[in-house]
Order: C-alpha cells, then sequence, then structure tokens
C-alpha cells in the first residue's frame, strides 16, 4: 500500500520535469492547428489583454441654468420707537396737576406735570420792581454827567483866561493855579459821573437777568409733551414732591416706527440707503418700509452694523420692541440654485463644487453662497449652464473622466 504514493510522486516529477525542460519536444510532438482554428482564435477578443482606454467614474449629475434672483439680504431685528424721551423736573415743587394714565394719547404742548409755584410769583414781582429802581436811575445818572461836562467846560475857560491875564501881568499866580485846581476837580466829577451812569446800566442789567431767572424758574413748573405720542408711564401723583431730576413721565413717538437690526460686514455693502425692506413681525404681521439710516461703524464686539427702517405707523398697532425679520432689497444676481449636498472643498479648504466638462471630465469650480432655501443654496460662480455633479463628488480629482446619470433637482 506504500508503494501506490511513491510511484504517484515519481510519476508527477517526470511530468513537471519534462514540462519545464522538455516543453520544446513536447510541442513538437503535438499537431498543427488548422487555418480554421486559427481564423476563429484572432477572431475572439482577447479579454485579458490590457486597454489603453482609462476606466471612467459613474456620478450623478444635474443639468443647472443660471437664474436673475433678487439677492435680498434677511436681518433679525425688532421694532423700536422712533423717539422716546423721560421728562424730568427741573426745579422742586410739589405736584398740583392731575395725572395722566399710561397710554393715553398726548399732542406737543399738552401738560403733562404742574408743580406748585410757593413763592415764585412773588420772587419775579420784586425782580421786576428792582428793574424799574434801575432804569429809574439812568436820568439822575445821565444828569449828573452833563452837569459834570459843563463844569469841566467853565474850568478850561477859566484856566485859558488867567493864563492869558498872567502873560499880560494882570492876574497872579495863585490865580492861574486855583483855575487849574478848579480844573482838575472838574475832570474828576465828569469821570465819577460817567462811572455812575455806568453803574446805573449795569444795575439795569442785572435787574433784567434776575427778572428772567424769575419767569424761567416759573416757566420751569409747567412740564409739556415735546412730541405728539403715547404715554409709557403715569404721570406723576398730585402731591409727590418732584426734585431736580426727578421723573414727571416718559413719552413714545410710535409713528413712525423703527426697525432695527445689525448686518454682518460681508453684507453691509449690499445695503443701501433709501432701499426698499420689508419686515415680517412675530405675531404675523407684514410691514414695509425704506432704510434709512446705516452706520459707518462697526459694534466692537459684534462687528455688525446697525441699520434702521423707517415704517409708516398711522394707527399704532406696531409696538415698541417686537420681533422681526426684515428683508432688505438688493440688486439682483445671476445665481444658481443646487442642493446643498453638491458642494464640497478642494485642496486648499476652497468652497466650490464639482462639474463635468465638455470632455466628460470633473472639474472643481469655486462659488459664492448667496442665499439658503428649503429647495437648495443659491450660488454664484458658475458658467451660465453647467451640469454639477451632486453624487460622487468627492471621488473624484480634477480631469478624471467621468460617466454621469443626469436627474432633475429635487429627485
Amino acid at each position: 500500500m506504500r508503494i501506490v504514493p511513491i510511484l504517484i510522486a515519481i510519476l508527477v516529477s517526470a511530468l513537471i520535469y519534462a514540462f519545464v525542460f522538455e516543453r520544446e519536444r513536447l510541442l513538437a510532438l503535438l499537431p498543427a492547428p488548422t487555418p480554421e482554428a486559427s481564423e476563429t482564435a484572432s477572431d475572439t477578443p482577447d479579454t485579458d489583454a490590457p486597454s489603453n482606454a482609462p476606466d471612467k467614474v459613474g456620478v450623478v449629475a444635474i443639468h443647472s441654468q443660471a437664474r436673475v434672483i433678487d439677492s435680498a439680504v434677511i436681518l433679525r431685528g425688532r421694532t423700536e420707537a422712533d423717539r422716546l424721551v423721560e421728562l424730568r423736573a427741573e426745579t422742586s415743587g410739589l405736584v398740583i396737576s392731575e395725572p395722566l394714565r399710561k397710554g393715553a394719547f398726548v399732542a406737543k404742548g399738552d401738560l403733562l406735570c404742574r408743580l406748585d409755584p410757593a413763592a415764585r410769583n412773588a420772587n419775579l414781582a420784586e425782580a421786576r420792581a428792582r428793574l424799574a429802581e434801575a432804569m429809574t436811575r439812568i436820568p439822575e445818572a445821565e444828569a449828573r454827567a452833563a452837569e459834570a461836562r459843563a463844569q469841566l467846560a467853565e474850568a478850561e475857560i477859566n484856566v485859558n483866561a488867567a493864563e492869558n491875564l498872567e502873560r499880560g501881568g494882570f492876574a497872579s499866580q495863585t490865580r492861574v493855579a486855583a483855575t487849574r485846581a478848579d480844573l482838575s476837580s472838574a475832570r474828576a466829577s465828569v469821570q465819577s459821573a460817567s462811572s455812575g451812569l455806568e453803574a446805573a446800566r449795569a444795575g439795569i442789567e442785572s435787574a433784567r437777568a434776575a427778572v428772567s431767572a424769575a419767569e424761567s424758574e416759573i416757566a420751569r413748573l409747567e412740564i409739556a409733551a415735546p412730541f405728539e405720542g403715547v404715554l409709557e408711564t403715569d404721570t406723576a401723583e398730585i402731591g409727590s414732591l418732584l426734585q431736580p431730576g426727578a421723573l414727571c413721565a416718559t413719552v413714545l413717538q410710535l409713528d413712525p416706527i423703527a426697525l432695527v437690526g445689525f448686518v454682518s460686514e460681508m453684507q453691509v455693502a449690499r445695503v443701501e440707503r433709501g432701499a426698499m425692506a420689508t419686515a415680517r413681525l412675530a405675531s404675523g404681521q407684514t410691514v414695509e418700509g425704506r432704510v434709512s439710516f446705516l452706520s459707518r461703524a462697526a459694534d466692537n464686539t459684534t462687528r455688525t452694523f446697525r441699520v434702521e427702517i423707517e415704517v409708516p405707523n398711522p394707527d399704532l398697532t406696531l409696538r415698541d420692541g417686537e420681533t422681526a425679520e426684515i428683508t432688505i432689497s438688493a440688486e439682483g444676481k445671476t445665481a444658481h440654485l443646487l442642493p446643498q449636498s453638491a458642494l464640497t472643498l478642494d485642496d486648499e479648504g476652497t468652497l466650490g463644487v464639482r462639474i463635468v466638462d465638455a470632455e466628460s471630465r470633473a472639474l472643481f469650480t469655486p462659488i459664492t453662497l448667496l442665499r439658503d432655501t428649503p429647495q437648495g443654496v443659491w450660488m454664484t460662480g458658475l458658467p451660465e449652464s453647467a451640469d454639477v455633479i451632486v453624487i460622487g463628488q468627492e471621488y473624484v480629482t480634477d480631469g478624471v473622466p467621468v460617466s454621469p446619470a443626469f436627474q432633475e433637482l429635487g429627485q
């Protein structure tokens, strides 16, 4: 039984030796192939032979055509009163007017708080009396000035006469000295009278200032609405004591009302003053207005720019502080709407998509995002018409042949 494996091993070894070392002799012993067999063999393709044509990668793509869209700027913001002022007392006093309740409409000039005048009317009367007294001193001072000037003229004449008589030997030097002394005295009287006149005039100005201060103090007793609006707080209660700086009332002006938002550095160049804007409030109401203000300085913390939109509010249905989604119209742009899954990055981290070029090769193209919508992403940077790879773009690089299967957007 053991000899059979040995014989099989010897036979296999002999066959291997003959096939390796005596291959040519074995082939010579085989019959030659017929011409028909040769032709058949030549017509059969050799599937094992390497092909020079490169293999194509299967991808899914869509035909995309550029469209003109309104590249609006969308912000989150709030409503804000056009004007808000806190009316405070400028002087102290007891409130003697009946209070107005918050929510009341007030017109410009309506009285909100009146304070007790106390002794202020008496102070005004005293100031006016002092003014009248000061004004009566003017004629007296002017008369004294005129008298002093006349005495000065007389003294000058006497000095000239005495000097002429002295030169002719008809007057003594003592008389000349006396007339000169009278002249100096007359000049001093003129100076004194002029000073008295100026003092009287200064007294009038001082009395007028006192009258003006007393009148201003009385005017501060009444606090009126500076513009038409709505009371946000109750006015001061009757009998309460207001000190300087104490709050009388808060007034809001809600017509027009402002929509306030903050635009980023990337979008601020697309916002222009006077541009139309719409806003959808948290209550569901939609309003329209125009951009009235665009800040020139960015916020130091958020690096955003303040935008204000003026909206008419004649019926005062819009309130201060409501949340709003603001859409500001901007210049239209040509863009493609593509699914967000089509986006990819190149080796340098640039955002873009891969398209199929005219030679059916993959080509990376950088893009700029405009707006994100539920249907897809609007982007620019692509040709007017492009075949964009939406599935398989991560498995190909630039220049790789692709075999695209096209589908419609949304499938």
